[in-house]
């Protein structure tokens, strides 16, 4: 790879990575919600820790054990105070019944306007695709305290490029099929009220 290419590629990780404009949206999101929440009965947290020890104590198989690497106690101990399972970027509760709709934002480049198709490059939104596994599915159900099977136990807001990219339109709304409350395409014409008006109109009577 040329140090052309090098360069660009580490520019787009800069910028879609956690430490760049995809942790700016992160704060972003925050703000607003934690403005519009004030005096309410709703509360929003940052990376909310309910499910950071999600797999830790999962059993496998006597099978499976045999076969794969086993370190010592300790060794283990210390490895799970990690945590090992998974970190929403954000939780809305209900402080009166006490359910939680868990959400994550995924900043990312598209095709639009002045770039060419290779501009939607990036892998962040499919990294949200591991919440459709039945597993999560069913552990985000049990804390969270969402039961209604018309709608999915998390949010995805996107924001960026991709929020107008024609494929990643496409592909995102064909994996959501009919849950399309459960998505919001964060559009740069988009001010913090359409957000805040999403969640009011499609996401609060779950968690009421």
């Amino acid at each position: 790879m040329g140090t052309l290419e090098l360069r660009e590629r580490n520019n787009w990780q800069t910028n879609s990575g956690p430490k760049g404009l995809a942790g700016a949206a992160e704060h972003k999101l925050f703000q607003a919600f934690k403005k519009a929440f004030k005096n309410t009965d709703y509360e929003i947290t940052e990376h909310p820790k309910e499910l950071k020890h999600l797999y830790d104590s999962f059993e496998l198989s006597k099978e499976v054990l045999e076969q794969i690497f086993t370190p010592s106690d300790e060794a283990m101990q210390k490895a799970k105070r990690l945590g090992w399972g998974v970190s929403p970027d954000f939780a809305i509760k209900n402080k009166k019944t006490g359910k939680i709709l868990f959400g994550e934002i995924k900043r990312q480049d598209g095709w639009v306007e002045g770039k060419e198709p290779s501009a939607g490059r990036g892998n962040a939104h499919e990294r949200m695709c591991k919440l459709f596994s039945p597993g999560l599915i069913k552990a985000y159900r049990e804390h969270s305290g969402i039961n209604d099977l018309e709608i999915l136990p998390f949010w995805i807001v996107l924001e960026g490029d991709i929020t107008r990219d024609p494929k990643r339109n496409r592909e995102i709304a064909f994996w959501f099929d009919s849950y399309t409350k459960n998505f919001f395409m964060w559009r740069p014409n988009m001010t913090d009220k359409d957000l805040i008006h999403f969640f009011y109109q499609n996401l609060k009577p779950y968690l009421d």
